[in-house]
């Protein structure tokens, strides 16, 4: 499995668990229904969700992370 893979991977599990969770949580404690809990779950889940890039350097790929709650950058590999 490649590099990118693995990022696009890491990226769709973080926003899929904080989608879920955020669509569960917004049903249970608001009056949403329709389509506005789907949509305000997605929102809610880009907004929070890190975000993964690589980045090709000498040493070769590398997967880094950014997130709203932590400072710079993190590299993960």
């Amino acid at each position: 499995m490649g590099v990118s893979t693995k990022t696009f991977i890491l990226q769709f599990v973080s926003f899929a668990i904080l989608f879920f969770g955020s669509r569960y949580a917004l049903g249970y404690f608001t009056t949403l229904d329709g389509i506005w809990l789907p949509i305000v779950g997605a929102v809610i889940a880009t907004v929070f969700s890190p975000q993964f890039k690589v980045f090709k350097t000498d040493e070769g790929d590398k997967i880094c992370m950014r997130w709203i709650f932590m400072k710079g950058v993190k590299i993960l590999n």
